[in-house]
Order: structure tokens, then C-alpha cells, then sequence
């Protein structure tokens, strides 16, 4: 490609709106240009990293057995009224009405289809275990869209779904996928972690995220730096603290804390590790009649060390709060406790509440908690004497750095990720709801076992930016940059010379099959070295008249601080073996 050919277009600020490096980058670039909030025209330099994406993808979705097909972008509403989404997903689902007055949506996934296509097509386990994807068009009608192609509305997602006759079989189809996945982040040349996540309302435990690492991820990612542990925030347990609960050392004591509602007022008040204090969170689940009308109410008071925070997925799956639960009204809370929030503790209640204490909480001794009085804390506390033993126990917070690794190999550290992969085991929630079966080897019909795995194919490219990149601009790695070299001739327009080694050098690179780029736009060399650098094409050869009389050209790889002289009788074969390297 010669780049008078090709359409550049970078710009020396970012637009106002851009808040993220790689949304800053690559609108400067020239790589994406917004339409719309949330939807943006991938123009030809974006679109060919974009393509470099779905390549990889395909290649090693081919290799793994996946079969690529195409589902349409505009479904009807009828299957998604099948499995209840249509009602339940919310205003992030676009549905459209079309001249008949027929619901549509516009598929932001595309399991519904899928599973039709499944129901029609796959008659016999003969016929399993099947693995259907496509490489489509995706909208969700994000509330707040942002970040350019991180959160944006429209996108491009592979998405993949297998088919299989028991949960064995499952199992082996997502094992193919999670080390398909591997293979394909591997090609990215990314780093990136393959964490243990949340399964949600399905349950097991066959559920991988993949994270590209970068400072401004989105996601906190735990691992433990000496074992392969590697989980999400959301998954991670926070183990129970080794040893008996101590003994209590110190008398029921109610405090004055005036002004002082939260843990670290009352912990920095009283001179006391903010360890020691307990914080207070009150929730509520409604038991509802057939006419969805509340009949009764229940509260549940939750129990934290002072320092450690909630998980909301963790909670939401204890017993009595799987099937829904909310944070109680403050009128809620007044009637049960006699104070407002701030001040709220487990001794002495007006109403009972359920008492839910963390692990850490229940083996604590002498700590502190609200009075249920405002400007007032108990110190001292200790279960058993002051306060009966808890309802319930249970791992429900966030686990921090340095807690032991739940494999027993270590501490756990954390680092921020941003999500571009997922790979998840379905069950049977699609196919028992759309009642799409086969017959199996004794002649009665049975619902498939199925699997999901996606890939955020324009989420990569900004997942990319944000791990690799510099003052000057993108750094991409060779798999997925527009153009893997450059060659930037200094004065070509004035020079036969700079003229017939810039065009020697890149056929000699063309017919050796690298993706080569020729600035053949005549432009001065500091604009012309900063657009490449800002663009990130990782591989630089610049030729001059001063270094051609001497038999070299200058080779810069995106990240060198330096050039360094090649003879050109070489240089094709020195990029090449860069390349490789």
C-alpha cells in the first residue's frame, strides 16, 4: 500500500469529548470517526485492525471445529418473548415496531437464534456436538456511552454457541473454547489473564473472563503472583481468618462520637485501627402475593469489618437473598433500628433483623458498632455476651491485597483489566425455554446442553491502546497493527535516488508478504514521523540521501529510542527476522 493511495487523516488534538487514552488516540489517529453517541464509522485505517482482529479469531475459531454462519441483526420479538427477555432485559435492548406493527429488536446477543436455528436443524445426537458462530454487528442502547469503542452502542462481537447432548459433553466444548481463547489472545500479543467469574443466576463454576491489563481498566483483577490463581473481584473468595475467636478483654461500652457516622470518622475519633470498627448495611427482601403486591417484608442487617467493602454478587447469592433483595428506605431502617443510618448496629434493635456477618466480623472480639443513637458508637462489643451468635456467616465481601490466595499458594495481589473475551457455560436455561430438543441414542427427546463464548472484536483494538501506548501514541503489537512497517523516505519528491531504494525495498518486503506502507506523500520528516508514531505502526525504515551514499537506511521499532543503521542490502531481511523475533 502506498500511502497517497490510502486515506490519512490525523489530527493534532482529540475532540473534547474523548476521555480515555485509547478514545483519544484513536480519533486522532484518523482510526474511528463518531456518527452518533455511542456509534462510530471505523474508517480504513481502524478497519484494518479490525479485520487483523477478526482474522485471528476466525482462524482459530476454524481450528477448534466452530462452523461460521451469519444471523440477521433485526430479530423478531416473538423468540425473545419465548425465553422472557424481550420484557426483562430492559431499555438496553432496542426493540422496533416495522410497518405491520410487528415487534423487532436490534440483537445485542444472539441466543434466541441460535437456539431456533438449533431446534430446526439438529434433530438427532447423531448430529452433536455442534459449534455455530458468527462475527456480527451488535447494538445495546447504553444509557451513558462512553469511551469511545469500549462503551459504545454499536459494535462488532464474535459470538459463539454450542450444542451438545449432556452436560459431559458441554463441558468438553467449553474446555476446546477456553483453550481456543488462549490461543487467540496469545496471536494478540496482549497481556492479559484468564480469571475465574461469576456464573450469575445459572450456578457451576464454568465461567472465564478474559482481561487485557492496563492501569485504566474498568475491572479489578485478583490473582496470586505464585500460583495460576486468577479470579474476578466479583468471584474471589476471601477466606475465613485462621484461628479461634480471642476473648473478650473489654466491657460493653456506648461512646460518644458526635458527628461521626462512618467507620474511619469513628476509627480516626477513637485512635483505633479502623479494624476494629464494624459498618452497618441494611437490606430488604419483599415476599409479594400473586398480584405482585408486597404482603411482607423482611430486613437483614449486614456486618463488615470497617475496612472491607460488600460484594454484591456474593450476597446475592446467600440463602433468602437469592431471589432478589434491595437496600431498605430509610423509613425501613428508623422503624427497626430507632436511628438513621450512620449510627446502626446489631445491639439492641427495636424489630428483629436477620444478622448476616462477614467471616472476619464473626471471629472478631472487643469491636466497635453503632449505638442505634445518633453521635453515639459501642465499643467493646463481643458476640455472645453482648449479642447473640449471628444468623448466618458467610464470605460477602471484596477481598483486598495481601489476603491469602483461597489455593493456599500464597497472598493475592490485584491489578485493573478491561473484559474483551467470555467464555460461559449455559446449561440447558435456552433450550429448556424454547424447548428445543433432539432425540437422543433411546428415542426421546432431550434439551441441549449449551455454551456461549464472545470477543469484543472492536473492544480489542481500544483494549490494545490502553495497555500500549506512550506520549506520542499508539504502540501496536505486529498481529493487529494497520500496517506492520513503514517506510518513510526523506525527500523522495527531490531524490532518484531516496525514489528508487524507497520503491526497491518495499517490493523486496511485498513479495516477502509483509504488510508494508510506503509515505510516498512527500511530507516534511517531523510530520511525517509523527503521524506514524501517533498511527503506532510498530516497524520504521527511513531512508535519506545522506545515509543512502553510505549504503544504510535507519530502522526504528515503535518502542526504540533510537534508530539504528542498517545496510540496505539487508534491510528487508532485517525486518522480517524483527518481525519473527
Amino acid at each position: 500500500m502506498k500511502a497517497s493511495q490510502f486515506h490519512i487523516a490525523t489530527l493534532k488534538e482529540a475532540p473534547a469529548d474523548a476521555e480515555v487514552v485509547s478514545h483519544k488516540l484513536m480519533m486522532r489517529a484518523g482510526m474511528i470517526k463518531k456518527l452518533s453517541a455511542g456509534i462510530y464509522t471505523y474508517m480504513p485505517m481502524g478497519l484494518r485492525v479490525i479485520r487483523k482482529v477478526e482474522r485471528i479469531v476466525r482462524e482459530e475459531m476454524d481450528r477448534a471445529g466452530a462452523i461460521e454462519l451469519t444471523m440477521p441483526i433485526v430479530q423478531p420479538a416473538e423468540l425473545w418473548q419465548e425465553t422472557g427477555r424481550f420484557a426483562k432485559m430492559g431499555p438496553e435492548l432496542l426493540r422496533i415496531k416495522d410497518r405491520h406493527e410487528r415487534d423487532f429488536v436490534i440483537q445485542p446477543t444472539s441466543e434466541e437464534v441460535v437456539t431456533d436455528i438449533a431446534r430446526q436443524e439438529l434433530r438427532s445426537y447423531k448430529q452433536l456436538p455442534k459449534n455455530f458462530y458468527q462475527i456480527q454487528t451488535k447494538f445495546r442502547d447504553e444509557r451513558r456511552p462512553r469511551f469511545g469503542l469500549m462503551r459504545g452502542r454499536e459494535f462488532i462481537m464474535k459470538d459463539a454457541y454450542s450444542f451438545d447432548r449432556d452436560a459431559e459433553g458441554a463441558q468438553r466444548s467449553y474446555a476446546i473454547m477456553a483453550q481456543a481463547y488462549r490461543r487467540i489472545f496469545d496471536r494478540f500479543g496482549l497481556r492479559y489473564r484468564a480469571v475465574a467469574a461469576d456464573s450469575g443466576a445459572i450456578g457451576g463454576d464454568l465461567s472465564e473472563e478474559f482481561q487485557v491489563i492496563a492501569a485504566t481498566g474498568e475491572d479489578a483483577i485478583v490473582y496470586c503472583p505464585t500460583s495460576d490463581y486468577a479470579a474476578n473481584l466479583e468471584k474471589a473468595e476471601a477466606l475465613a481468618p485462621q484461628g479461634p475467636r480471642p476473648a473478650p478483654t473489654q466491657s460493653l461500652t456506648r461512646t460518644p462520637t458526635p458527628g461521626r457516622s462512618t467507620c474511619a470518622q469513628v476509627a480516626e475519633w477513637l485512635g483505633v485501627p479502623l479494624q476494629r470498627t464494624v459498618k452497618s448495611i441494611v437490606l430488604a427482601t419483599d415476599e409479594v402475593n400473586e398480584r405482585d403486591e408486597v404482603v411482607a417484608t423482611r430486613l437483614w442487617l449486614l456486618l463488615l469489618r470497617g475496612d472491607h467493602d460488600m460484594n454484591e454478587v456474593k450476597v446475592g447469592k446467600l440463602p433468602g437473598l437469592a431471589l432478589g433483595w434491595r437496600f431498605a428506605t430509610e423509613a425501613e431502617i428508623i422503624e427497626h433500628f430507632g436511628c438513621k443510618p450512620g449510627y446502626l448496629g446489631p445491639v439492641g434493635t427495636r424489630k428483629p433483623v436477620t444478622v448476616v456477618a462477614d467471616r472476619d466480623v464473626a471471629v472478631m472480639a472487643d469491636w466497635i458498632c453503632g449505638a442505634n443513637e445518633v453521635d453515639h458508637h459501642l465499643t467493646g462489643v463481643n458476640w455472645g455476651r453482648d449479642l447473640p451468635e449471628p444468623d448466618l456467616v458467610a464470605d460477602i465481601r471484596n477481598v483486598v491485597a495481601g489476603d491469602l490466595s483461597p489455593d493456599g499458594k500464597g497472598v493475592l495481589a490485584i491489578e485493573r483489566g478491561i473484559e474483551v473475551g467470555h467464555v460461559f457455560y449455559l446449561g440447558t436455561k435456552y433450550s429448556r425455554a424454547m424447548n428445543a430438543t433432539f432425540l437422543d441414542e433411546d428415542g426421546k427427546p432431550k434439551p441441549f446442553e449449551m455454551g456461549c463464548y464472545g470477543i469484543g472484536i472492536t473492544r480489542l483494538p481500544a483494549a490494545a491502546i490502553e495497555q500500549n501506548h506512550d506520549e506520542r501514541g499508539i504502540i501496536w503489537p505486529d498481529a493487529i497493527a494497520p500496517f506492520t512497517v513503514v517506510i518513510c523516505p526523506i525527500g523522495m519528491d527531490r531524490s532518484a535516488a531516496v525514489r528508487e531504494a524507497a520503491h526497491g525495498l518495499y517490493q523486496q518486503l511485498l513479495q516477502a508478504g509483509v504488510d508494508v506502507i510506503l509515505d510516498d506523500r512527500g511530507e516534511r520528516p517531523g510530520a511525517m514521523f509523527a503521524d506514524w508514531e501517533l498511527i503506532g505502526v510498530p516497524h520504521r525504515l527511513t531512508l535519506g540521501e545522506r545515509g543512502l551514499k553510505d549504503g544504510v537506511v535507519e530502522y526504528q521499532h515503535r518502542r526504540d529510542t533510537a534508530p539504528t543503521p542498517v545496510p540496505l542490502a539487508q534491510a528487508a531481511d532485517w525486518v522480517r527476522a524483527r518481525i519473527q523475533a
